[in-house]
C-alpha cells in the first residue's frame, strides 16, 4: 500500500495517525467514478469507506420525495459511521462529486481498531458533533436573510476544500434545497454574488473566487 497521507477534515482528520494507518490497512481499496453511489439510504450499515481521495455529497430523501443535499465532504471523513455504531440502516445516501478513492473495512472491524486506540470515547463525540451541526445549522438559517443563507451554505460545503481554488460540484436545485429556499430565490442570490465577482456559476458547478468576501456577507448581512 502506499504511504497514507495525513487526512486534515472529517473524523481521519480528527483521529491520531496510527489509528487512520490501520484503518487503511485494514480496508479494501475501492475507486469511484463522478456519480457513483457509495452508499445508499435504508441499506443496512455492514461497512464503513474511509475516504483517501475525492469529494462527495450526503443526501436525504424525505417522506415527501423531495431529496435534501446535507453536506460535502472530502479526504478523512469515514462514510457510514452511524450505521457502523448501532447496526441499523443507513441515514442518507451518498455519491461521488469527484472521481474518489476509500478504503472498505467490515464495521467490526473498525470498531475493533478505535477500540484497540482507545478511541471509542471520540468516536461517539465526532457522531454527537455532527448531529449537533446540523441541528445548529437549521437553527442559524432559519434567522438569516436570504443572501446570508446562500453564503452560509457555499461556505459550509466549500469547508472541506483545502485547495486554493474552492470548487463545489453541486446544483443551485440542491444549493436550494439545502438552504430551504425556492431554486428561484437562490438564483437571483448568486446572480448577486456573480456580480460583486465573488462567484462564478455553471452547470452543476459553483466556484468561490472571494471567501472572505462571502464571510463578510454573513457576518455583517
Amino acid at each position: 500500500m502506499a504511504n497514507v497521507e495525513s487526512p486534515v477534515r472529517g473524523l481521519g482528520g480528527a483521529l491520531p495517525m496510527p489509528a487512520w494507518e490501520g484503518l487503511i490497512r485494514a480496508g479494501a481499496a475501492r475507486s469511484y467514478a463522478v456519480g457513483d453511489v457509495l452508499v445508499r439510504q435504508g441499506e443496512t450499515g455492514a461497512f464503513v469507506l474511509c475516504l483517501t481521495a475525492g469529494k462527495i455529497k450526503v443526501t436525504r430523501s424525505e417522506p415527501d420525495g423531495s431529496e435534501v443535499l446535507l453536506a460535502v465532504r472530502g479526504p478523512g471523513e469515514v462514510v457510514g459511521v452511524i450505521a457502523a455504531i448501532d447496526g441499523g440502516r443507513r441515514s442518507a445516501t451518498v455519491t461521488a462529486l469527484q472521481a474518489c478513492v476509500a478504503y472498505a473495512l467490515p464495521a467490526a472491524r473498525f470498531r475493533a481498531i478505535l477500540e484497540g486506540h482507545r478511541l471509542t470515547d471520540q468516536l461517539v463525540r465526532h457522531v454527537v458533533e455532527r448531529l449537533r451541526e446540523g441541528e445548529d445549522l437549521r437553527s442559524e438559517l432559519a434567522q438569516l436573510s436570504a443572501q446570508r443563507r446562500v453564503a452560509a451554505m457555499l461556505l459550509r460545503f466549500a469547508a472541506c476544500d483545502t485547495s486554493s481554488r474552492q470548487v463545489i460540484e453541486i446544483s443551485q436545485s440542491e444549493l436550494a434545497g439545502a438552504a430551504g429556499m425556492s431554486r428561484a430565490a437562490v438564483a437571483a442570490e448568486l446572480s448577486a454574488l456573480r456580480r460583486a465577482g465573488l462567484v462564478v456559476t455553471g452547470r452543476r458547478r459553483l466556484e468561490l473566487l472571494d471567501l472572505a468576501g462571502l464571510r463578510r456577507i454573513l457576518l455583517e448581512g
